[in-house]
């Protein structure tokens, strides 16, 4: 729910006593490492949704969470699966809700000042003043399994910076280890790459990226605050991912979750995925069924922002 939304529940009288019933034990399907739920070939939706269904009997709630919404950038044959999915879910009784809107930008531009000449005139100023900032940075691009990720003091220092991102951000989703971190870094086989910027010689934020199918994919970040924001570091890094994805030869980039208005002035497009929820309780399913609005404030902000 919006924070808003959630202060306003907190506020109600025992709160505290009955705030529990809210946070049902769930089985969910699904990672918040990857974009989209990994789904299997095989069974077909409708017996992958029984199976489901069968497994999930000691939880009062499942959801199959992060289904596309469209084929943008799954292609067709995964997305004819999708529809017969969310086609099986329905007939079993699940309610769909409106997930996130998952940033992405097409590279079918030759350079980011081509990119730039689609916006208007003052958006365009503006992020090419914040742009000035690369001048006073050094930005390295390490590949995942570099012996440079065996330096203990180094991972220490990513992972601190991956927490004060995730410690100040409103939404969250699961926070990850240092051991994850340091599993990934020293993974030579995975394709990711991590782009160091230092202003100074110290060390103020750092994105970790993977290339996949001709598209890079913007996974994690690290900042230090405020020498980011003094440095603009979101805007530079953007731009400097759009850069390496045109001299890569890419023909995407995905951003991710989570503001969705900085990023669709900064030029993204935007495609949303599903969660389909399955309420055991038949009574309590038609209780919640008026409310899932309140779950789908991405959606909510794509009709304003039109």
């Amino acid at each position: 729910m919006e924070t808003e939304q959630r202060r306003w529940l907190a506020s109600l009288p025992l709160w505290s006593q009955w705030h529990r019933l809210l946070k049902p034990n769930t089985l969910f399907v699904g990672s918040t490492v990857t974009e989209y739920v990994p789904l299997p070939a095989q069974p077909p939706p409708g017996l992958l949704v029984a199976e489901l269904l069968h497994a999930a009997q000691g939880f009062p709630f499942l959801i199959i969470k992060d289904i596309p919404g469209e084929a943008v950038l799954v292609g067709g044959a995964a997305m004819d699966y999708n529809r017969e999915l969310l086609a099986a879910c329905r007939r079993a009784g699940f309610m769909l809700v409106e997930g996130q809107a998952l940033a992405y930008v097409p590279i079918d531009f030759d350079s980011t000042a081509a990119f730039l000449a689609r916006m208007s005139h003052a958006r365009r100023k503006g992020i090419r003043r914040k742009l000035r900032s690369r001048d006073d940075l050094s930005i390295r691009a390490v590949a995942t399994g570099d012996p440079l990720f065996a330096d203990e003091a180094l991972l220490a220092e990513l992972y601190r910076l991956y927490r004060s991102v995730y410690d100040q951000s409103e939404i969250h989703f699961d926070l990850l280890t240092a051991d994850f971190f340091r599993s990934v870094l020293q993974d030579a086989t995975s394709g990711g790459v991590v782009f160091l910027y230092r202003a100074a010689g110290e060390l103020i934020g750092y994105n970790l990226c993977f290339e996949s199918n001709g598209i890079l994919i913007d996974k994690y970040v690290g900042f230090a605050y405020p020498q980011a924001r003094h440095f603009n570091l979101y805007v530079v890094s953007w731009f400097h991912n759009l850069d390496y994805a045109l001299a890569r030869g890419l023909n995407c980039y995905v951003a991710g979750w989570t503001d969705p208005e900085i990023k669709r002035q900064l030029g993204a497009q935007f495609t949303f995925t599903q969660h389909a929820v399955f309420v055991r309780n038949p009574i309590l399913r038609t209780l919640l069924r008026p409310f899932k609005h309140l779950f789908e404030a991405d959606s909510k902000w794509q009709a304003q922002a039109r």
